[in-house]
């Protein structure tokens, strides 16, 4: 009886599983259709919605709209995003952007991209109107770039300024009776804080409200070009929370117009010279872009290596960054003869130390052959600073979160969590003193310790001199910058470890200068996207992979998820402070 039920229930999911694939190829082929047969028309104005991840790419996900869609693969890509902006701009057909702005998902760094993108569109001289029923600070500072600003009625901005918080689990492995040993260089390298400390260190401390000062400046320099209020109005604003409602943000100055969605379709219908708001014709930017229908030609190609997640030895993952998958990437550039230059786009807050390391060296072996250009977005921290600082040139945006040069270790011990919450124990047999240097079932020995700390002071070693190198700064000049300590874009320039301030298309422009093509060139990217059906599979197969876990382990399924994340931890990090969101 039991064999018969396991064998109907391998069908029974045999059969879901396929009528799953044979939906999604349904919907990705009535989602080609309805955006192919799109044509633009007289009075057309882009939609644009701030409701999705900003990210460089789309991920090919037609579940990102339906309920049971992985809200991290819901995304807006600025790429094609940029594309329908700067055609839209020369196109009379298109009079204008609809910005729908209620919160900004992706990043500060991002959100200056698109910023920019709206603001180069607007100077063709057609509007850029806002509409949000509440409003973030992020998302204002999008929409600040907008002609008219309408908040309803009974909306709000928020306007009270950046902040952070960070998790501290000490107390929690304390319970758990876990014993972080940790081992690191540098005051500031506050990675490992959550592990050893119940708040934040005065270093860190020190070094992050440094770093929402430097972004929040940034922000407010960018905004006082758009609306009448300058930077120490918006900080008065802001520090004394005079922003309430929406009556309060018109009398600031914030916002212009009060009014219902369905009030601000009609301003723009008007503004049209349309007698409904029915004619007005509306166009996501994916479906101009597929009116566009345009194709570049040149045998010149800048190609864009995107580099976005956590650095890891090895996983299948689409976002991670392994060597195995990048050093195959830039070896097959740095062979093609029509790849003129290669431009390192990076979001990633670093990982495995020797990771980094490997991509280091394949980036630098690419800069001997061809001009390297590395991007920064949102974060290029720790590891992710490491496998930039082989380009010949690093642009970050004013308010990218880099630096935080150095290297940690953490091995945890959790002999006594094993033997008093799970009932397990150890046993070891060993022909050597060292054998057993990396075990988490017991405390390491004082000579175990001298040892993992000596690898972490030459890996700080090994980072610091390459950078040094990389920036051709005396490497005294380098230490002095280093220790772990994180910047802001606008800090970064400012001390020699970034060259240009700019986004993903200044990086392309000196890139293609740097290889002499500027007038003569195309953009491909790497690595390819994955297709509907593989962003399906691996989702799918991440929550199957879960949900049997717990159901097999049960009430220890936390505890097995805990000693999991701990697992990826053993190796020495490149890795910046965790969990470090400014919101």
């Amino acid at each position: 009886m039991k064999f018969l039920q396991n064998v109907l229930a391998s069908f029974t999911a045999l059969f879901l599983f396929f009528g799953f694939v044979a939906f999604v190829f349904l919907v990705s082929l009535f989602s080609m259709e309805k955006t192919e047969s799109f044509r633009v028309k007289d009075n057309t104005v882009l939609k644009i919605r701030l409701d999705r991840t900003l990210a460089d790419r789309e991920v090919n996900d037609p579940f990102a709209t339906l309920a049971f869609g992985s809200g991290a693969r819901k995304r807006m890509g600025l790429v094609p995003l940029r594309k329908a902006l700067q055609a839209a701009a020369q196109d009379d057909k298109v009079k204008g952007i609809a910005l729908y702005a209620p919160q900004l998902v992706g990043g500060i760094a991002m959100g200056s991209e698109l910023r920019q993108a709206l603001a180069e569109f607007k100077q063709s001289g057609k509007f850029i109107w806002a509409y949000a029923d509440l409003m973030s600070e992020g998302a204002y500072y999008v929409a600040s770039v907008a002609d008219r600003i309408y908040l309803a009625p009974e909306g709000m901005v928020e306007w009270n300024g950046l902040g952070t918080e960070i998790t501290f689990f000490k107390n929690t492995f304390d319970k758990l009776e876990i014993e972080p040993q940790i081992f690191r260089v540098g005051e500031f390298k506050s990675a490992v804080e959550p592990f050893m400390l119940d708040k934040m260190s005065p270093e860190n401390r020190l070094q992050l409200n440094a770093l929402l000062n430097s972004i929040y400046g940034s922000m407010l320099s960018d905004m006082t070009g758009d609306l009448q209020l300058d930077t120490a109005r918006l900080r008065f604003l802001s520090d004394n929370m005079k922003v309430h409602d929406a009556g309060d943000a018109l009398e600031a100055g914030l916002i212009t117009h009060i009014a219902y969605e369905d009030e601000f379709i009609d301003a723009i219908a008007a503004e049209l010279g349309l007698e409904e708001a029915d004619d007005i014709n509306w166009a996501s930017y994916k479906q101009y872009n597929k009116a566009l229908d345009e194709e570049e030609t040149s045998d010149n190609k800048i190609a864009v290596v995107v580099a976005e997640g956590e650095i890891m030895m090895s996983g299948k993952q689409s976002d991670i960054i392994t060597p195995e998958k990048y050093i195959k990437i830039l070896r097959k550039l740095r062979d093609d003869d029509e790849v003129k230059a290669v431009v390192l786009r990076v979001n990633s807050p670093g990982g495995d130390a020797l990771a980094s390391d490997l991509i280091w060296h394949e980036v630098a072996a690419t800069a001997k052959v061809k001009p390297v250009i590395a991007s920064m977005a949102n974060v290029a921290a720790s590891g992710g600073y490491y496998i930039s600082m082989a380009a010949d040139t690093i642009v970050a945006q004013p308010t990218t979160i880099t630096g935080s040069i150095g290297i940690f270790g953490i091995i945890f011990n959790v002999g006594d969590f094993m033997a008093h919450k799970l009932g397990i124990t150890t046993d070891q047999v060993s022909t050597g003193q060292f054998t057993h240097l990396f075990t988490s079932s017991r405390a390491l020995t004082d000579a175990e310790k001298a040892i993992i700390q000596e690898q972490v002071n030459n890996g700080y070693q090994t980072f610091t001199t390459k950078a040094a190198q990389g920036r051709d700064m005396p490497l005294e000049d380098l230490l002095a910058v280093a220790s772990g300590r994180v910047w802001t874009g606008t800090q970064a320039k400012e001390i020699g470890l970034v060259d240009e301030l700019g986004g993903l298309p200044e990086a392309i422009r000196i890139a293609a200068a740097a290889a002499g093509v500027e007038d003569d060139y195309r953009v491909t990217y790497e690595p390819s996207p994955l297709s509907a059906l593989e962003n399906f599979l691996e989702e799918i197969s991440g929550q199957v992979r879960a949900a049997s876990l717990k159901q097999e382990l049960g009430d220890l399924y936390p505890y097995v998820h805990l000693l999991d994340r701990v697992k990826h931890m053993q190796r020495l990090q490149a890795r910046m402070p965790f969990d470090l969101e400014v919101k």
